[in-house]
C-alpha cells in the first residue's frame, strides 16, 4: 500500500475556462486531466512545462450537444498508442475521442436518456443510463443491451476480478457477470450516485442519502462513512486507503480508516472528485473551476493565490449567509426601523453591517428595543423565514394569476388560518372568496393538514364553525393542493391552421414535375387523381360541416400513395394535407384503419422523412401531423405504442435553428406527457421528460417552444411518475433558470416547477 504524508490537503492550482458547473474528472494520467462541463465541453488540462504546480489547457473538445458527465480514459494499447478518452452526456451518446488532434473517433449512440456512467471493461465500453439500461459497446457498435433496474442508473464500474456493479435511483447496487446478476446490495435509503474500487477490499458507494458506504463482494458492508449534509455525487479511493468524496454541500471530504480526517470547502456544489496516483486531488466545482489540492508542500500554491480564493470562497458564503432564512443583503435595513410597529412585542431584524439584528416593538415608549444579533441555532430557529423584518414559521409564495406578480404570505402554526387568511387578504385588498382556498393552501402547505378549528372559534363572515343541531362541534379543514399556474396541462395541442391554396400549387407543381420525367412518370397522379385532392380540400376548408361530411377510402389511399410514392423532397404537400386530414373526424377514422391494417405503415414513412434531415419542410409537416394524431383517441394506442421510435426519430429537433420545428417538437413532447400520464406509461414518461428538459436547457430555444417543454417537464413531475428521476436530472437548475427569465409565463411556469419540486 502506498504512504501519502497526510498533514492536510491545501491548494495546488486551478482550472480555469469552463463557462458553466464542471460535472466530471478523468485522470489520464499524472500530467494530463481531463475536465467534463454543463458548458457542453471537454477541456484537457496538461503539465505545464514551465512550472510543474500548474496544470494549462491543451485542448477543447467540441461535440456533444447538452451537457457532459462521465468520463473514462483508454490506456494507450496497439490499437490506440497514445490513448482514447471515452465521455457521456445529456444527448444520450457517448464519444470517443482522440485527445492528439481533438476529433471524435467513434460516436456511439443507442441510449434514449442521458447517459450516467462510462467505464472500460478489457477492450469493451460499457454505459449507464437513465433509460436503465446498460450497454456493452465493441468496435463503435453495441454487443450487449440489458435492463438492469427498475429505475434509472446513475453509475457503473468494473471491478478488477472484472464483475460490473451498477448503482441507481431504486437505492440498490448490482453485481453483474455479463448481463447476468450475481448479486443486489442494499442498504442505502436514496439514490446510489457514485461508485469506485477500493484497493484490495471492494468497492465504495456514494449516495444522495449523504453517506458513503465500503461493500465487500459478498454484500457486507464493510464500512459507513457520515459526514456529509447533502447528497453525495462522486467517491474515489486511492492506494494509500484515502477516500476522496463529493458533495452537494460544498465539500469535499477525505476520509481514512472510515474517519473525516479533512474537509475542503468550496463556493459551489462538490460534482466530482478523483485522485491523481500521486495522491494530490482534483475537484469539479459548480462555480465553473476545477481544483488540484496537494499534501506536497513544494506544490502548494503561492500565498497569493490561497488569498484570492480564500477571498472567493468568504464572498460566496456572505452572499449566501441567510439570517432567519433570508439571505443577509435582503434584510431590510436600520431605516426601517423609523416605521412604528404593530403590536407590542412584535420582532423585526434588520442588516447592521455583515449581521442580522433583532428589535422588538415597545408598545408603551413607542420605539423598537435591540434584543441581540441573530445567530444560527442548532435547532433551526434562526432558519425561520423573515417578511417584512418580521420572522415566521412560514412565508408562502402565492400566485394569484391574471399576471399578477407573486404575492407572500406569512403564517404561524400557533395562528389560526383563518385569521391568517382574512388578515392576508385584507391587506392584499382580494377578494374574502378566496378565503376556503387560501385556509387550505396554508394547511396544506405547513404539514397541518389535519388541523381542527378550536370550536369556540366562528367565522364573523360567513358564520362557518357556528353551532348547528346534530352536528359535530370540530369542523376538520380539508387539505388543498399548491396553487399552480400553468400544470398540469389539460387537453392536447393542434396545428390547425393550413395554406389550402399553397398546398395544391405545390402539390401541382411537383406532379407536372414528375409527368415530364420519364424516369418518374408512373408515380404521378392522374388527371381523375388531381382533381380528387382538389375534393379533399374543399371538404377540408368547410370546418363548420366536419361533423356532417365525409372522405371515400380512395382518398387516404391517394394521399399515401404521394407519401410512399413521391420522392422525399416532394413529399411536403401532401404530409401537410394529412395534417389537417387528420383533424377531420372521419378522416381520421379512415386513416387508423389504414394503420391497424399495416401497422408499420406511418412508421415507414417517418423512417423516409427523416433518412434525410436537411429537408426541413419534411420534418416540420411530420412533426406536425403527429401532433395532431393526438386530437383523435383512436391513435392514442398507437402513439403510444410507439413513442420509443417516434421520439428517437426526432430527437435532434430540440436544437434546430429553425423555430418553427422547434416548436412543434416542444409541441409533440407537450401531448405526449398529457398522454403518458393518462396511460400512467413511467418508461415513456421518462423519455418525454429527457427530450423536454434537453430543449428547457437549450439557451437558444424559442420561447415558446421552452415554454411548452416547461409544462410538459412540471406537468410529468407532478401528477406523472417521474419526480424522482427529475431530481436525480438537477431540474432545480432548470426552474432556477426559469424563475430568472424575462418572460413573465416562463418565470411562472419555472415557479410552478420550483413548487413541485418543494413538494414533499
Amino acid at each position: 500500500m502506498m504512504d501519502i504524508d497526510f498533514n492536510g490537503y491545501k491548494l495546488r492550482c486551478e482550472l480555469r475556462g469552463h463557462d458553466d458547473d464542471v460535472r466530471g474528472i478523468c485522470v489520464c494520467t499524472d500530467e494530463h486531466i481531463a475536465t467534463s462541463s454543463r458548458d457542453r465541453t471537454i477541456r484537457v488540462w496538461s503539465l505545464d512545462s514551465d512550472n510543474k504546480r500548474r496544470y494549462s489547457p491543451s485542448k477543447i473538445l467540441l461535440g456533444h450537444t447538452s451537457f457532459v458527465g462521465p468520463l473514462a480514459w483508454i490506456s494507450p494499447n496497439e490499437e490506440y498508442p497514445e490513448g482514447r478518452l471515452v465521455s457521456g452526456s445529456m444527448d444520450t451518446s457517448v464519444l470517443v475521442w482522440n485527445l492528439i488532434n481533438g476529433e471524435i473517433v467513434q460516436a456511439l449512440k443507442g441510449h434514449k436518456m442521458q447517459v450516467t456512467g462510462v467505464t472500460l471493461d478489457n477492450e469493451d465500453i460499457v454505459s449507464s443510463s437513465v433509460d436503465q439500461t446498460l450497454k456493452r459497446w465493441r468496435n463503435g457498435q453495441i454487443v450487449e443491451s440489458w435492463e438492469a433496474h427498475q429505475s434509472p442508473i446513475q453509475a457503473v464500474l468494473r471491478l478488477p476480478s472484472g464483475e460490473l456493479v451498477s448503482g441507481s435511483s431504486d437505492t440498490t447496487l448490482k453485481l453483474w457477470k455479463g448481463t447476468t446478476s450475481l448479486r443486489t446490495f442494499q442498504g442505502h435509503a436514496d439514490t446510489v450516485r457514485g461508485l469506485a474500487v477500493m484497493p484490495d477490499l471492494g468497492f465504495l458507494s456514494a449516495s444522495h442519502d449523504g453517506s458513503i458506504r465500503l461493500w465487500a463482494l459478498s454484500g457486507e458492508v464493510l464500512l459507513e462513512m457520515v459526514g456529509h449534509t447533502s447528497i453525495v455525487y462522486s467517491v474515489d479511493a486511492h492506494a494509500s486507503g484515502l477516500i476522496v468524496s463529493g458533495s452537494e454541500d460544498r465539500h469535499a471530504k477525505i476520509w481514512k480508516d472510515g474517519v473525516c480526517v479533512q474537509s475542503l470547502e468550496h463556493p459551489g456544489c462538490v460534482w466530482d472528485a478523483k485522485f491523481l496516483e500521486n495522491g494530490d486531488i482534483v475537484t469539479a466545482c459548480s462555480d465553473g473551476v476545477a481544483r488540484v489540492w496537494t499534501v506536497r508542500d513544494g506544490m502548494i500554491a503561492d500565498q497569493m493565490e490561497i488569498d484570492a480564493f480564500d477571498s472567493q470562497l468568504s464572498q460566496y458564503k456572505s452572499s449566501r449567509k441567510k439570517v432567519g432564512g433570508m439571505k443577509l443583503d435582503e434584510l431590510p435595513g436600520l431605516d426601517s426601523l423609523t416605521l412604528p410597529g404593530t403590536s407590542d412585542g412584535q420582532t423585526k431584524v434588520v442588516r447592521e453591517g455583515d449581521n442580522g439584528v433583532a428589535y422588538a416593538w415597545n408598545m408603551k415608549d413607542q420605539r423598537w428595543d435591540k434584543i441581540g444579533e441573530v445567530v444560527d441555532g442548532p435547532d433551526g430557529v434562526a432558519d425561520r423565514p423573515i417578511h417584512d423584518g418580521v420572522q415566521y414559521d412560514f412565508v408562502f409564495d402565492v400566485d394569484i394569476g391574471d399576471g399578477e406578480p407573486i404575492r407572500k404570505l406569512p403564517y404561524n402554526r400557533s395562528d389560526n388560518p383563518y385569521d391568517a387568511a382574512d388578515k392576508w387578504l385584507l391587506k392584499e385588498n382580494l377578494p374574502l372568496a378566496y378565503r376556503q382556498q387560501i385556509v387550505e393552501f396554508i394547511l396544506q402547505n405547513s404539514g397541518q393538514k389535519d388541523f381542527n378549528l378550536n370550536p369556540s372559534f366562528r367565522d364573523p363572515f360567513t358564520g362557518a364553525n357556528a353551532y348547528v343541531p346534530g352536528q359535530s362541534s370540530h369542523t376538520a379543514a380539508t387539505s388543498a393542493k399548491p396553487l399552480y399556474k400553468h400544470i398540469p396541462k389539460r387537453g392536447v395541442l393542434v396545428f390547425d391552421v393550413a395554406q389550402y391554396d399553397g398546398i395544391l400549387k405545390k402539390m401541382t407543381e411537383f406532379n407536372n414535375t414528375l409527368r415530364s420525367d420519364p424516369v418518374h412518370t408512373d408515380k404521378s397522379l392522374t388527371e381523375v387523381e388531381v382533381s380528387r385532392v382538389g375534393e379533399i380540400v374543399k371538404i377540408l376548408k368547410d370546418t363548420s360541416h366536419y361533423h356532417a361530411t365525409n372522405f371515400a377510402d380512395m382518398d387516404i389511399a391517394l394521399l399515401l400513395k404521394v407519401l410512399q410514392a413521391w420522392p422525399p423532397a416532394m413529399m411536403f404537400p401532401a404530409t401537410d394535407l394529412v395534417r389537417m386530414l387528420v383533424l377531420h373526424p372521419h378522416g381520421a377514422s379512415l386513416l387508423i384503419k389504414h394503420v391497424e391494417n399495416n401497422n408499420d405503415l406511418l412508421l415507414d414513412l417517418i423512417k423516409k422523412i427523416t433518412e434525410d434531415s436537411a429537408l426541413l419542410a419534411n420534418l416540420l409537416t411530420t412533426v406536425r401531423v403527429l401532433v395532431n394524431l393526438f386530437k383523435n383517441p383512436s391513435f392514442h394506442y398507437w402513439l403510444q405504442r410507439h413513442h420509443s421510435q417516434i421520439l428517437d426519430a426526432f430527437s435532434n429537433c430540440y436544437s434546430s435553428p429553425n423555430k418553427n420545428l422547434q416548436l412543434a417538437y416542444s409541441t409533440l413532447l407537450l401531448n405526449y406527457s398529457v398522454l403518458l400520464i393518462e396511460k400512467k406509461d413511467q418508461e415513456g414518461q421518462a423519455q418525454v421528460f429527457s427530450a423536454a428538459f434537453q430543449i428547457a436547457e437549450e439557451e437558444a430555444a424559442d420561447v415558446d417552444s421552452k415554454f411548452r417543454s416547461l409544462v410538459a417537464i412540471g406537468s410529468l413531475m407532478l401528477e406523472g411518475l417521474v419526480k424522482k428521476i427529475a431530481i436525480d436530472f438537477e431540474v432545480e437548475s432548470i426552474a432556477k433558470s426559469a424563475k430568472a427569465s424575462k418572460e413573465a409565463k416562463i418565470v411562472e411556469v419555472g415557479a410552478d416547477i420550483d413548487l413541485v419540486i418543494r413538494q414533499p
